[in-house]
């Protein structure tokens, strides 16, 4: 492995903290969630649907029971869980790392009969080599128009895969070598079914790469770095520096169901109300240049585009919809006049003093004017992270099936059988 790859797969293979493993169980919870949610949106049927279709042993279990090889229940269940657009985002590399991670992980560990505790340790490599790649990349690749969560995700996933499957140094070498002529995924998806399946192609390419290794298929271990590779071919700024310590406990978990650059501005939106709607004059965002091409879509008519708007978001809020609630992003209320005059009244600026995991606001209404700033980065204690998830899984789920997957992910003596019935309604 070239040098930078292998600070990366040491990095991420390190003996975790309890604080990371408990972020990862978390992070667990919160995709059992939010996959079984989306289970029957239209992105995750069509998948489903051409999956079954093709046939294949019975490998590993989709959402909804039923079974497919191992490859094709990673690309179903990472577009599944990533359908709602509800799952949890590192702002390091700006990516979604569990809806690449888990499924791959998930996927190998029912083949090769893992435990649910070491499927959990190989998702959070996996999850923190995703970060680090995505670190790697940089910025560039991302503002280029590269979907991270795709390609740094393909790699996060191999690396989870890699390790349920083989302890051997080669087989994660070409491994990765591999999954660098398969990454890929468009930030020009998002808003249509293309961005969910970007996470189902990251994970199904990451098992596709560590079954192949694991056989003897032999690539270029250099092709990530080398000439001619992935960072020399994909716009990035490569930089030899990671990071000390584990960066997954500092993944961020969704509490509104949409983009997660529009958060900071919903929860410093928060800290303004009440606010009468009809009051409202004029409503400034000012964000990180960074989010104007992924999450600032000036008219939407549809309920998907809505969840990549702040004007359509903070509408909603204004108006007292629930941006928690799934319900609140459809066709219809985007078409409703007042939404849609709230909307012409908000006006979004690119700031570069703001983080990209903040957002200041200034809210004029015929009271006058007031402002607010919020950071996503604004710590959670552990029971509060918790707590919110668990809350929001309920909502999802109902309590009696949020509670039973819960109990699933924190039992020292569940089975792989019991983690997948979790994923039957």
């Amino acid at each position: 492995m070239a040098d930078p790859v292998e600070q990366i797969v040491s990095a991420a293979t390190a003996p975790p903290p309890p604080d990371a493993l408990e972020v990862m169980r978390l992070s667990l919870v919160d995709w059992l969630s939010v996959g079984l949610a989306g289970r029957e949106e239209p992105v995750s049927t069509l998948t489903r649907d051409m999956v079954l279709a093709e046939g294949g042993h019975a490998q590993a279990t989709l959402f909804g029971g039923q079974k497919a090889p191992a490859r094709a229940a990673a690309l179903c269940n990472g577009a599944c869980s990533h359908a709602l657009d509800y799952d949890d985002t590192h702002f390091a590399h700006i990516g979604h790392p569990s809806v690449a991670v888990i499924p791959a992980a998930l996927a190998v560990a029912e083949m090769c009969n893992a435990t649910p505790e070491q499927m959990v340790r190989a998702a959070l490599a996996g999850c923190e080599a995703s970060v680090r790649f995505g670190l790697l990349f940089g910025r560039s690749h991302y503002q280029t128009g590269f979907h991270q969560t795709a390609t740094a995700g393909a790699f996060g996933a191999t690396v989870a895969a890699v390790l349920l499957l083989s302890d051997e140094r080669a087989v994660m070498a070409h491994a990765l070598g591999l999954v660098s002529t398969r990454a890929s995924g468009l930030k020009s998806q998002f808003g249509t079914m293309g961005k969910p399946f970007n996470a189902g192609i990251a994970a199904s390419n990451g098992v596709e790469a560590a079954l192949l290794a694991q056989r003897g298929f032999i690539s270029n271990p250099d092709a990530i770095t080398g000439a001619l590779g992935f960072t020399d071919t994909h716009h990035c700024e490569t930089s030899d520096a990671q990071p000390d310590g584990f960066l997954m406990p500092q993944v961020q978990h969704k509490f509104h169901a949409c983009c997660h650059g529009l958060h900071a501005a919903l929860e410093a939106l928060e800290t303004l109300k009440p606010v009468a709607p009809e009051t409202v004059r004029t409503l400034r965002v000012h964000t990180n240049p960074r989010w104007m091409s992924v999450c600032n879509k000036s008219t939407v008519t549809t309920g998907l585009e809505a969840k990549f708007s702040y004007r359509a978001v903070l509408a909603l809020s204004l108006a007292g919809h629930s941006t928690a609630a799934l319900d609140s992003y459809n066709d219809t209320l985007c078409a409703d006049p007042q939404l849609a005059a709230l909307r012409a009244r908000a006006d979004v600026v690119a700031d570069a003093s703001i983080a990209e995991t903040a957002t200041r606001l200034a809210l004029d209404t015929d009271q006058g004017q007031r402002t607010a700033t919020f950071d996503l980065n604004t710590p959670l204690t552990g029971p509060q992270r918790a707590q919110r998830i668990r809350s929001k899984s309920a909502a999802l789920l109902g309590a009696n099936k949020a509670d039973a997957v819960w109990q699933v992910v924190h039992a020292a003596d569940a089975t792989m059988a019991d983690l997948t019935a979790t994923m039957v309604p």
